[in-house]
């Protein structure tokens, strides 16, 4: 990220493996100019406000600047990115991480509005824009440019693939007749749907032959609301999506956030009280928390443990529940 946020130290994916060389060839560096203001926080910066002062852009002395480096990592809330950005890079890293350690079948989702209601102006752009430098970051990380981007729609496929002309991806959408060929060695899908749930379990099955490739999922929408849960939403959990790890999720809570970056474990935060978009953290679990161990953790929070719950109850399976996190997440 750029120096201006090279205060918010993100450790949750240090020294992460690469994929052999043997089998993949090395792609140069590349950074994507996103033509929106990406510098949206998951929380604020280490220092409240910034002043216009020019001492304030000098140097801090070294014994200081270690001091605050050292400050910064025993953070509770340091694993967190500082931006959208630098959400994605991450969600990447972790990917690139779980792929290196022999993992095959993947999961990243960011549940913040901004990614999910795509009928807002300029939404899907945004969407396609984010999604290219997941790619381009997870091509970094491993090395590899035999990475395969499978799109929702054969249209969306084309666009892209014309606009992006310098891309060191291949392309190709749920509908193609063959999206994935022997020479794809880590297939990204990205927004995956639930209409199109035959040709993406089609595609997993392909890709667990010989020989077997890695399978990412980049914000799948393989569960629609309006469906209801009902017997094959219950098998598609049991059986397709449980053989996935979801390497890394972000999603904000009424009054806290539950986050997860592979290969950590998953963290439920509370809202800091004292220091306002800042958070703290509450537990960490080895698998994903429910909606009750949400409401008991939150019920344990401490001062206002009673109003915890309360918010929590009010919130859950309502949209409107993300804008409290997302007041420091989105745009």
């Amino acid at each position: 990220m750029a120096s201006s946020h090279s205060l918010l130290t993100i450790i949750c994916n240090s020294n992460i493996p690469k994929l052999p060389s043997s089998t993949c060839f090395p792609s140069s560096s590349y950074r994507i100019s996103l033509p929106f203001d990406c510098r949206t926080y998951a929380k604020f910066d280490k220092f409240e406000g910034q002043s216009s002062s020019l001492d304030d852009n000098l140097p801090s002395p070294p014994s200081l600047q270690s001091t605050l480096e050292q400050q910064q990592q025993n953070e509770d809330d340091s694993c967190l990115p500082s931006d959208l950005e630098g959400a994605v890079r991450q969600s990447s890293e972790a990917s690139a991480a779980f792929v290196s350690s022999g993992g095959m079948r993947a999961i990243v989702e960011l549940l913040i509005p901004q990614l999910q209601f795509l009928d807002d102006e300029g939404a899907q752009g945004e969407l396609w824009e984010l999604s290219r430098l997941f790619v381009d970051t997870l091509i970094e990380e491993t090395g590899c440019e035999r990475v395969k981007a499978i799109f929702p729609d054969a249209g969306a496929a084309a666009l892209l693939k014309y606009r992006w002309d310098d891309a060191t991806f291949n392309f190709a959408s749920l509908s193609d007749r063959k999206p994935v060929e022997k020479e794809d060695e880590i297939v990204v899908m990205i927004l995956p749907d639930y209409q199109m749930l035959e040709y993406v379990e089609r595609i997993a099955s392909d890709l667990s032959n010989e020989p077997p490739r890695p399978l990412i999922m980049w914000n799948p929408r393989l569960i629609s609301e309006d469906v209801g849960v009902g017997f094959n939403v219950r098998k598609l959990r049991r059986y397709f999506l449980r053989s996935f790890t979801t390497v890394y999720s972000m999603k904000p809570l009424p009054t806290g956030a539950v986050f997860r970056c592979y290969p950590g474990l998953w963290k439920v935060f509370f809202d800091d009280k004292a220091r306002p978009n800042r958070y703290i953290l509450a537990k960490e679990m080895i698998s994903r928390p429910d909606s009750e161990d949400i409401e008991v953790i939150f019920g344990e929070g401490g001062d206002d443990s009673e109003q915890g719950p309360s918010l929590f109850s009010q919130a859950v399976g309502i949209f409107k529940s993300l804008n409290r996190f997302m007041k420091v997440i989105s745009k």
